[in-house]
């Protein structure tokens, strides 16, 4: 079964509900998501009761998880998503394995007043309950402290109108250890057994330090080459610790220069947020939701073959932080477009209800990567024109 919601649902995602035959729960926004595309619609009694009888389930967007928890068939499951989607509780319940690493999960009222002093900078501060790096805030100096929870005031208000509470939940916060070296998203699922079965591995691409934007994300064969292995051993000792099983999430880690794989955070029942799980599809050739509802494991020798020098990226359209959106005139898409030397699709998205205004798959080769970075390093106003 599947669950839709805002903010977005691809036309992938469309065809693949259909031919897996999966059912739909029954919502005002999946009918609205779903337009024309045929759906078998279930209400939530159906729902709730194959649900309760151990049917899988997967979700496109967070926004829709309060149905899996509010229905109380699951209470499993609902444990599962709980340690996902608090990320002050993910941090405690995989704490055994990262004993050095330093957390505070500490209330929005109580920050101002907060006694930053032991933790080492640069630490990030973000909301327990969060996504699309809302909210998220890296401090390189303690004395700026005052400036990031004055900032963090100014953007609650616009956190909790853009998304619902059980997304970004800015009434609490968890204030962490930086964490030195390359972002990597994961997306993974648990079979009946919590084995842990990985079906793509992006790298997240930064263009500065400072830099906490989700601009760029990228798979090629190198990657997956390269930390397959171990992120299939990293996340199998997640899932351990955090009982997964029947279960499918996003992990984010970082790889420090020593080599150590720490966690970031974990998203619950979902693979990569806005339908960007579609990358698999694009990069590898097969369908990651199709392997989850299936128990299908990638032969993963057998798709990287003949495969070298390939990358598969996805480019996030964003505004400069404080456009005002209302006073858009028009996006210069063929401009946007024209970063890529190979399109696979572009997605525009309303930016009047979300900070971004497209979504861009392409394919290039690993050695022509350098000069797409140095593209992106530019914001993207030059495709922006205002009233």
């Amino acid at each position: 079964m599947f669950l839709l919601d805002a903010p977005y649902v691809s036309e992938f995602l469309k065809k693949t509900v259909r031919e897996l035959g999966q059912s739909v729960l029954d919502t005002p926004e999946a009918r609205a998501l779903a337009g024309d595309a045929g759906f078998d619609f279930i209400d939530t009694v159906d729902f709730s009761a194959r649900l309760g009888a151990g049917e899988k389930v997967l979700a496109n967007s967070e926004n829709a998880l309060e149905y899996v928890i509010r229905c109380g068939c699951q209470p499993d499951l609902a444990r599962q998503i709980d340690i996902c989607k608090d990320k002050a509780l993910f941090r405690e319940t995989v704490a055994d394995m990262h004993p050095d690493y330093h957390f505070m999960r500490v209330a929005f009222d109580d920050l101002d007043g907060l006694d930053i002093s032991p933790m080492s900078c640069p630490f990030v501060v973000k909301p327990a309950r969060g996504f699309f790096s809302l909210g998220v805030h890296v401090v390189n100096d303690h004395n700026e402290w005052a400036e990031v929870v004055a900032a963090i005031h100014g953007e609650r208000e616009i956190m909790n109108a853009e998304y619902p509470e059980e997304v970004v939940n800015s009434g609490e916060f968890i204030v962490e250890q930086g964490i030195d070296g390359e972002e990597y998203a994961i997306d993974v699922y648990y079979d009946d057994d919590g084995e842990a079965v990985i079906t793509n591995i992006m790298h997240h691409h930064f263009i500065s330090e400072d830099d906490i934007s989700d601009r760029l994300y990228y798979t090629s064969t190198n990657i997956m080459k390269t930390w397959l292995l171990p992120f299939s051993e990293y996340v199998s000792e997640v899932g351990r610790a955090c009982e997964f099983n029947k279960f499918a999430t996003h992990i984010e880690v970082r790889v420090t220069t020593d080599g150590e794989i720490v966690p970031i955070e974990a998203n619950p029942l979902r693979f990569a947020g806005w339908c960007v799980a579609d990358i698999t599809h694009y990069a590898w050739g097969f369908n990651p939701y199709e392997c989850y509802f299936e128990g299908l494991r990638p032969d993963w020798d057998a798709i990287l073959e003949g495969q070298e020098d390939v990358a598969t990226v996805m480019v996030i359209g964003d505004f400069v932080p404080g456009t005002d959106r209302e006073n858009v005139k028009s996006i210069d898409y063929e401009g946007f477009c024209s970063l890529f030397s190979k399109l696979l699709e572009l997605r525009k998205i309303d930016y009047l209800s979300y900070p971004v205004f497209a979504f861009a798959f392409a394919r290039t080769n690993e050695a022509d990567l350098k000069v797409l970075k140095s593209a992106l390093a530019v914001d993207f106003s030059r495709f922006v024109e205002m009233e």
